[in-house]
């Protein structure tokens, strides 16, 4: 067994994949009213996206009270700086709370929390 893919609900499917296909550069290779799947160029592990239409924008940082984030997504970057600019101008938005050096906390259009973090390949 293996993992092949993780998938985002979002009361648009679409309008959630269009952010992350814009931001990460992936082929849609599957594109439904309510599903839709972003395959990286490498062929590995997708990204999906169902719509749900109850769904609740996790807070960040959680607390009890609150609809909690389930996952989020760790991005590597050449370039974190450059990163939150794209993805600003994409329609995501910084967290207010950043609880470490080094890596940025941003909010997806969805409300999904999401990390950039310096790293280039070997």
């Amino acid at each position: 067994m293996h993992v092949v893919g993780t998938v985002l609900d979002s009361p648009d499917a679409r309008r959630l994949a269009d952010f992350y296909e814009q931001l990460l550069g992936w082929e849609r290779t599957q594109n439904e009213k309510d599903w839709v799947v972003l395959t990286p160029p490498d062929d590995g592990t997708r990204l999906s996206f169902q719509t749900e239409p109850n769904h609740v924008r996790p807070v960040w940082p959680s607390t009890t009270s609150d609809q909690q984030m389930q996952i989020h997504l760790d991005i590597a970057t050449s370039n974190v700086e450059q990163s939150v600019a794209l993805a600003t101008e994409l329609g995501a938005s910084p967290a207010e709370w950043q609880p470490q050096t080094g890596v940025t906390v941003m909010l997806d259009p969805a409300g999904h929390p999401f990390c950039f973090f310096y790293w280039v390949p070997d």
